[in-house]
């Protein structure tokens, strides 16, 4: 075994890349111990320092924690060409330029590692990779941005939108513009992964319809413990019908569901497969030295052997009109006859019913229904037919209700 040190390029050293120099130095010696090769950072280039030729021409790995697309793909490329392996957690250029960087790793037969892309610490795509890589897998669920998960864990304890994105901001785990996190274009990002990995479909992130947390209202959450459901925005990715369904949205789970009881700022994933039932992983989101670990974890398994380049990609047709249970909330002025009429539009449209909660009285009623499931089309075609009705007084509200329970 060779004892010369494991060179690796360092690009970027922004909050992750500078966690990862820290981390990389205090385990250096522990995974000479047990690899016998020490791993140092033997070039690092940023905006302001640094030259890209220097950094790979000395190095036996790259490791690419700019973020964005240009000039990381660029590098990316230059490098597998030079055959030289890879390790990225960049979500947004996996995401929308996976493809080309998969295969060229096979062309070349180098290793592209991103760990750290998708769930923060949580260890799923080695999961997917190595453990379950011979398993059908039937379907991915997954609280994959912590920013909302936090946010949404404290409107559950009584604070607005505003106060707990302010909250978040304040801690670090939401960034000045939070666009990205709170409109679901973070969590499509790495559903598109994990969709490639899981079912090896050539997912991109422009495939991936997503909605976010912005239109949440605090008084949802509190129509819906009532009805015993707790609200996270969810990442999907599933096989329907010969196709595949990818896509980010807010539902409610019944308690007995394993993501239900993940709060604050973490992050977890279940994959289901008739051969497993379900596992559930859950660890910290976002957060420079967890994406750091992840990252660490990936180079450790590029070190070892343990790794192999993507397989191509598979052809599945992508689903959008996917049946599901939905919360729907109408604000309605309380006259006779309305439930009844209500209820009558939603059966021309095969929507049934399965809780119902009514609240106030006069002008300012509400119903609040969970329904079972149904195709969504359906549900937008009553919705269309219930704002033809005067005493619906605003647009009615839907959310996503997962009904499954693993107890």
């Amino acid at each position: 075994m060779s004892t010369d040190p494991f060179r690796i390029g360092l690009l970027g050293h922004g909050t992750v890349g500078s966690a990862f120099a820290e981390l990389l130095e205090e385990r250096a010696a522990e995974i000479e111990r047990f690899n016998g090769r020490r791993p140092v950072i033997t070039g690092v280039l940023t905006r302001t320092r640094g030259s890209f030729e220097e950094v790979l021409s000395d190095a036996d790995l790259i490791v690419e924690l700019m973020g964005g697309i240009e000039p990381a793909r660029e590098y990316l490329l230059v490098a597998m060409r030079a055959g030289k392996d890879v390790v990225s957690a960049n979500k947004q250029l996996l995401s929308q330029r996976g493809e080309e960087l998969f295969g060229l790793a096979r062309e070349h037969g180098v290793l592209l590692r991103f760990e750290a892309a998708v769930a923060g610490a949580v260890p799923i795509v080695r999961l997917l990779e190595e453990s379950l890589a011979a398993t059908p897998i039937e379907r991915i669920h997954g609280i994959v941005n912590g920013t909302t998960n936090y946010i949404l864990s404290e409107m559950a304890r009584g604070s607005t939108y505003a106060q707990a994105l302010a909250d978040a901001q304040r801690k670090g785990y939401a960034e000045a513009d939070p666009s990205d996190d709170v409109s679901g274009r973070d969590a499509a990002a790495k559903m598109a992964i994990l969709a490639r990995l899981a079912f090896g479909a050539p997912v991109r992130l422009q495939d991936v319809p997503y909605e976010g947390i912005e239109h949440l209202r605090a008084d949802d959450l509190q129509y819906a413990r009532e009805l015993g459901l707790g609200l996270k925005l969810i990442g999907t990715a599933e096989r329907r019908d010969g196709g595949l369904s990818v896509r980010v949205y807010p539902a409610f789970l019944y308690a007995g569901h394993p993501l239900s009881s993940v709060s604050g700022p973490f992050n977890a994933v279940t994959v289901e497969s008739e051969t497993i039932t379900e596992i559930t992983m859950s660890g910290p989101g976002a957060g420079g030295r967890q994406t750091a670990s992840a990252v660490l974890g990936d180079v450790v398994s590029v070190m070892t052997g343990g790794a192999r380049p993507p397989a191509p990609p598979l052809e599945l047709s992508l689903l959008e009109d996917v049946p599901s249970a939905f919360y729907l909330h109408l604000d309605v002025a309380d006259r006779p006859g309305v439930l009844a009429a209500v209820t009558q539009v939603l059966g021309e449209q095969g929507v049934s019913i399965k809780s119902v909660l009514q609240r106030g009285l006069g002008e300012n009623a509400r119903l609040v229904m969970v329904t079972h499931a149904v195709p969504e089309s359906s549900l937008r075609a009553a919705i269309v037919r219930l704002e033809e009705f005067d005493f619906v007084r605003s647009t009615p509200r839907t959310i996503c209700v997962i009904e499954e329970e693993f107890l």
